[in-house]
């Protein structure tokens, strides 16, 4: 692999296994520089796993990984200068104040002593500290120990960040206050390659991969990821929608449906797609036999819908082989 200013990430078939367990699964990636780049997965999907051999904290059991130019893992030391690592739990010092977590950070990261007090000063101002800076870390709010974990983790201003699930433990406005910082970091001209399990936050990345049991399954823009699903979503109002979703479910058309209130969201099949004429007349029948004032309707469909449709395939592969 070549270095290529255009992308910041390359890895090809990029695996690792824990004894007979295989974690990551053959993933190939191309990150973008200057986006913030998504990484969507249930919980053992393989995106914690993913991102340390990226950072060069773990060694592939195969694969090739290329980082801002240099090969992980035997250059790996040189790396660390030019990268940052949030993780999801805070793992600052809760007996040291504001400032002087993010003075040990800039220490370690080999910040000049000439820079490190201006630099401390504008991430006080630019993350809200300036009444808290010298208030002790464990004495903060989750949200504002999530934004100090922040700024500590870019104090030496590295070319690329790596988040692995940063906001799983904060309130909705302080997940959104944390995503206005990392766009701003990504019009700086970092990159940011960021691990959720929140369809909204992974709405929002320029670029998103999905890992289901250590596989990609699906890796383009979220818009164009939503695209692909055009014609196989559906939703049926109804006042009985517990009893229409157990009868769709049985039908081999129908991929899921999930009620949402009063309503079902109902995802078929690709190939149902395909020939959606006769599907759809047959779906509406199975719904009007149960309520007869009921109404199927196409909807567009969303990231949630994506994330359905590419993990149920990776199932259905799975039991085929199994």
């Amino acid at each position: 692999m070549s270095a290529d200013t255009d992308t910041v990430i390359r890895a090809r078939g990029l695996t690792r296994r824990f004894g007979d367990l295989v974690a990551v699964d053959r993933v190939d990636l191309d990150v973008p520089a200057q986006r913030v780049y998504g990484f969507l997965g249930p919980n053992g999907s393989g995106k914690s796993t993913t991102i340390r051999m990226l950072c060069g904290l773990l060694t592939p059991s195969a694969g090739e990984i290329e980082v801002l130019g240099l090969r992980i893992p035997s250059r790996a030391e040189e790396l660390r200068r030019h990268i940052g690592y949030m993780t999801q739990k805070f793992s600052l010092f809760d007996d040291l104040t504001v400032r002087e977590n993010l003075e040990f950070m800039a220490a370690v990261q080999d910040v000049p002593r000439a820079r490190m007090r201006a630099r401390i000063d504008t991430l006080v101002e630019e993350y809200r500290f300036g009444a808290m800076q010298r208030q002790l870390a464990g004495t903060l709010s989750g949200g504002q120990k999530q934004r100090l974990a922040l700024a500590a983790a870019v104090v030496h201003e590295p070319q690329l960040l790596f988040l692995d699930e940063p906001t799983s433990a904060v309130d909705p406005e302080s997940r959104r206050d944390f995503w206005e910082k990392l766009f701003e970091l990504a019009d700086a001209g970092a990159t940011l390659l960021v691990s959720t399990h929140y369809m909204d936050e992974a709405e929002r990345c320029h670029r998103l991969a999905i890992l289901d049991h250590g596989r990609l399954v699906a890796d383009d823009t979220p818009q164009a990821l939503t695209a692909r699903l055009a014609g196989r979503t559906y939703r049926v109002h109804a006042s009985r929608p517990g009893r229409i979703q157990q009868a769709l479910s049985q039908q081999d058309a129908v991929l899921s449906a999930a009620q949402i209130g009063a309503s079902l969201r109902v995802l078929l099949v690709e190939a149902a797609a395909q020939s959606a004429g006769e599907t759809l007349e047959v779906l509406a029948g199975v719904v009007r036999d149960i309520d007869a004032e009921a109404c199927f309707e196409a909807t567009e469909p969303n990231l949630e819908d994506v994330f359905v449709a590419v993990t149920h395939g990776g199932r259905a592969r799975r039991e085929q082989a199994a």
